[in-house]
């Protein structure tokens, strides 16, 4: 939601009492410092540009006068008819914005109608969805060009605003040409609402296409989170030592709370996940072959606390632009198709995580635009949050970018990202098991979890979708960090032994285990008084379990 505005009130802004009820329902007390200078503006019907940090809470910004203005619309007309169009470069983006305005309509019944036309569905579907003439469409630029190219969507006269989020990003994404054609359809007159988290060139060129005379909020804000709030750690290591880290400080609890893993692809992700598990660290991952329905519902699992640790991919875009930053004439290869999915599923942009403790960047990112964007994920509103970077020597270069880049965000020259200690003589028998669980995971058991976890979700998207529709309760117990298990898995590594532990760490590791014998005891105890009185065999069964445990 990002952080509250200066002692101001959404009942200052003269908003409906439905739209208000929406908003305390959701929790949010004073409007964010991007809410309270663009809602007034986007009330009066200006064109606006606005530019704010990921997590400053931009899509309320927009999505509130949206609704409100909306509202108003219906007081002069009982006509039922699509006046607003929001779009944002990815299926996921979409799918969260819906929800956004979902959750303020929730008071406002029937009366407000939203339809999310980003899901890869038959066009039967969109056109049943369009035939109801939602009041508010959302999508991405190339699903919308197609139902206004067939004539399934005509907004000519009843367009009022239009809304592009994350637009920094849609020409990166190859949007630019259906963008031009989307603009084609849309009547002379009409609110245009620009959001973006940097004002690069493919911003401005877009902002000459869509707005007219705009209000430009460029809010002096900080891109990251500041001072004690957000702070960085690094680690010098190669990529042998990567993985041995990583499981050392999880095992060992050294990162606690909810964890964001970023590395440089979709391989990586698994092959982290397949190493993770054979510890007995459950994780998983957000996998741009999955369903849409999936990855929300991972996202929204995940910031429920179903699950601590996500293993993410990040833009492709950030490694080689060129594969994505424009549409080419020509049919892309199916390799070109693969990179320009991974690109658009990235999750270091505008995905809504909550609660993050900490960023982990186990592969350094590329550029200093996806450091900030990666860091965004946490340390959001007032919460504090950390990042790790593991670095190595090709990357040193990158990392004093970054750095100089935080020295002029905290006005430090002196500032750099604080050493992560970690002696790895106190734990090298860690590392002897890591470097074995790294090398037993090949490119065939990688390909493997690929195909079993598609195979898997995909069930669960589709066969089970109108049983969820009916059961929603049943839902929560749908879990996405299943072990994959395409690689062996010995059981004894899941613990650690104490002799393994550094002395400096044993009053915790210590902590930790009681923890988990008073857990294990209450189990079995429970277990026991299920087991029938008339049935001695299976209660010795259970005394036998523990007593092995």
């Amino acid at each position: 939601m990002g952080e509250p505005g200066p002692g101001l009130n959404f009942h200052e802004f003269e908003l409906d009492d439905r739209l208000l009820r929406d908003i305390a329902r959701l929790g949010w007390i004073s409007p964010t410092l991007v809410q309270e200078k663009a809602i007034p503006f986007l009330l009066e019907g200006k064109d606006v540009l606005i530019r704010a940090r990921t997590g400053s809470g931009k899509t309320a910004a927009f999505a509130i006068p949206i609704i409100q203005n909306v509202l108003r619309y219906k007081t002069e007309t009982a006509v039922r008819e699509t006046s607003v169009l929001v779009m944002a470069p990815s299926q996921d983006l979409c799918h969260q914005i819906a929800k956004v305005f979902a959750s303020l309509t929730y008071s406002c019944g029937p009366l407000i109608r939203v339809a999310d036309l980003s899901s890869k569905e038959e066009k039967a579907t969109h056109r049943h969805l369009l035939a109801e003439r939602p009041d508010i469409v959302v999508s991405t630029p190339g699903r919308l060009r197609t139902v206004l190219a067939d004539g399934t969507l005509n907004v000519r006269e009843s367009l009022r605003c239009v809304t592009i989020d994350e637009a920094d990003l849609m020409f990166t994404f190859g949007f630019e040409k259906d963008l031009k054609e989307v603009l084609k359809h849309f009547p002379p007159v009409h609110q245009s609402v620009l959001c973006s988290a940097t004002l690069e060139e493919d911003v401005t060129q877009m902002k000459k296409m869509v707005l007219r005379n705009p209000v430009i909020l460029k809010l002096e804000e900080p891109q990251l989170a500041v001072g004690t709030q957000l702070t960085h750690y690094q680690i010098e290591a190669e990529e042998v030592d990567k993985a041995a880290i990583l499981y050392t400080v999880l095992k060992l609890k050294l990162i606690q709370g909810k964890c964001i893993i970023f590395v440089k692809s979709v391989d990586r992700c698994y092959r982290l996940k397949l190493f993770l598990e054979q510890f007995g660290i459950r994780s998983c991952i957000l996998n741009s072959e999955l369903p849409i329905k999936i990855r929300c519902h991972t996202v929204h699992q995940f910031n429920q606390g179903s699950y601590d640790i996500i293993i993410a991919s990040d833009e492709l875009m950030a490694e080689n632009p060129a594969l994505v930053k424009k549409k080419s004439d020509k049919k892309p290869s199916t390799k070109q198709l693969l990179q320009q999915t991974e690109a658009e599923s990235s999750v270091s942009r505008g995905i809504d995580f909550q609660c993050v403790s900490c960023v982990v960047n186990f592969d350094f990112p590329s550029d200093l635009n996806s450091y900030i964007h990666r860091a965004g994920r946490t340390a959001r509103g007032q919460n504090n949050g950390s990042v790790l970077s593991f670095v190595s020597i090709e990357e040193l270069e990158l990392k004093r970018n970054v750095e100089e880049f935080l020295q002029t965000l905290s006005n430090d020259a002196e500032f750099s990202m604080k050493d992560f200690n970690f002696n790895f003589d106190e734990v090298e028998a860690f590392r002897y098991r890591a470097k074995d669980a790294w090398r037993a995971i090949t490119k065939i058991s990688i390909r493997e979890a690929r195909i079993k976890e598609l195979k898997m979700e995909i069930f669960n998207s589709e066969k089970l979708k109108s049983f969820f529709e009916e059961n929603p309760r049943d839902l929560q117990t749908l879990r996405h960090d299943r072990p994959l298990h395409t690689v062996h898995v010995q059981e004894h590594l899941g613990d650690v032994p104490e002799y393994l532990v550094p002395a400096a760490l044993k009053p915790m590791v210590d902590i930790m285990n009681a923890k988990r014998k008073k857990k294990m005891s209450e189990k079995y105890a429970a277990a026991k008084k299920r087991a029938k009185s008339d049935n001695p065999l299976l209660v010795n069964g259970i005394d036998y379990m523990k007593k092995g445990w």
